[in-house]
């Protein structure tokens, strides 16, 4: 799966929190985010004290249902419940341990959240 692909598949299945979403596909959507993220903060300028970026905020909160959308299926095609995303609210090490389980590998084959997005192509 390409960036393209995976930003796709991500914004076609907006928030949707059944199955299973691939580790390419979890990556290359933060990759695309950090981009936009990036543009946006050059464009509009950076947040600052006495500046607010409104197309930052704008792209925060139409990008937050299928962001949270895709760490929970994320953490389907691994095995865990969608619920394990509260890890990363543990400050200092819940992004770490949140940030190590979505670099793993998918589970081979089916598993209770569905079939693996891996292995099926």
């Amino acid at each position: 799966m390409d960036m393209f692909g995976a930003v796709k598949s991500v914004f076609s299945k907006y928030a949707q929190f059944k199955g299973r979403a691939r580790r390419s596909e979890y990556w290359y959507f933060v990759l695309f985010n950090l981009l936009v993220t990036l543009i946006l903060a050059i464009i509009g300028g950076f947040p600052s004290k006495d500046h607010f970026n409104i197309w930052l905020s704008i792209y925060g909160l139409i990008t937050l249902c299928p962001r949270l959308a895709l760490c929970w299926r994320r953490l389907h095609d691994i095995g865990k419940s969608g619920m394990y995303f509260l890890v990363s609210f543990i400050p200092v090490v819940g992004g770490w341990i949140f940030m190590f389980w979505a670099a793993r590998d998918s589970e081979v084959g089916e598993n209770k959240y569905g079939p693996s997005p891996k292995f099926m192509d």
